[in-house]
């Protein structure tokens, strides 16, 4: 296991080496650089005044050497300012990683145990499959955007019951969180149901039922195990997805994640800002996926 763990956490550090380094030469091969917008919105800027900053930052030097100079002041944690928010890039990155980790984890959560509660059910009762099946199909068809929409109409307009958007107590989650919960709940349902179904006819499954075990203990102890591996699997992905992808959650529920923050960098030209938040998320993503590997082969030793 700690074979495993160290050679997954260099693979992690050479494929954020890469990414930052195609990611660097993308966005300075892009047209304009922070100067050019500074001269844009500054008229009174002049050709002398733009090679001195220029200078001053660096952008006059070839761009391997510009990549090099980044890179080292990211290993010793000089991230930099963010040029839109006028702030240093780590005080945006921290509040909106844990803003998304924060609405990421309870949202998957929730879907990964009514998925898995509908699974179970399925398995269980196969009477119940078509119901299962089609909220599933309901859930993956529904956009996200017009639930929220929805929601915020029912339960904050209408009703009164919950705010709208923002951040603050757990009241203000309870929104965004369902949201994303109903997005996702579609995958954990249809493959925890498969997953049971066919561990239900493992030899050791039918061991158990006549040695007396009932229905929820063979589901618990026996069946849910084996069938939380490829669970685990869409859960690390869907993970790495959310941090960033839950841009049109974010901004419907006005919440400063991680989805929104990279939105508003590269809309407003925000190279640095936009570089580093990519690499955290990339960062996370791979970091999730080492995660649900360990969580299978402590599931399942067999996985070597």
């Amino acid at each position: 296991m700690l074979r495993l763990i160290v050679a997954r956490l260099a693979q992690i550090a050479v494929t954020a080496a890469l990414l930052s380094f195609c990611a660097f030469m993308l966005i300075a091969l892009m047209p304009g650089d922070p100067i050019d917008l500074a001269i844009a919105g500054d008229p009174r800027l002049t050709s002398e005044d733009a090679a001195r900053l220029r200078a001053l930052h660096g952008l006059d030097q070839p761009l391997m050497a510009r990549y090099f100079a980044w890179a080292g002041a990211v290993l010793e944690g000089r991230f930099g300012h963010s040029r839109l928010f006028a702030q240093p890039v780590a005080a945006l990155l921290g509040p909106a990683l844990l803003s998304s980790l924060e609405l990421l984890g309870l949202a998957l959560a929730l879907a990964v145990g009514l998925g898995i509660s509908l699974g179970a059910l399925a398995a269980l009762r196969p009477a119940t499959a078509p119901f299962v099946q089609g909220i599933a199909l309901v859930a993956q068809a529904v956009p996200s955007f017009w639930l929220g929409i929805l929601l915020i109409i029912l339960f904050a307009v209408q009703l009164g019951w919950l705010p709208a958007g923002g951040e603050g107590g757990w009241r203000f989650l309870i929104l965004p969180v369902v949201t994303l919960c109903f997005a996702n709940l579609a995958a954990y349902a249809r493959h925890a149901a498969a997953a049971l179904s066919t561990a239900m006819e493992e030899p050791h499954i039918r061991t158990a039922r006549a040695k007396g075990a009932g229905e929820h203990r063979i589901i618990l102890h026996h069946a849910l195990p084996n069938a939380g591996v490829p669970l685990l699997t869409i859960a690390a992905l869907d993970a790495g997805a959310l941090v960033s992808g839950a841009l049109i959650t974010e901004t419907i529920f006005a919440r400063p994640g991680m989805g929104k923050l990279i939105y508003d960098a590269v809309m407003g030209n925000d190279f640095n800002l936009a570089l580093l938040a990519l690499l955290v998320v990339a960062v996370v993503t791979m970091l999730a996926t080492l995660a649900a590997d360990l969580a299978q082969r402590w599931l399942d030793p067999r996985i070597a």
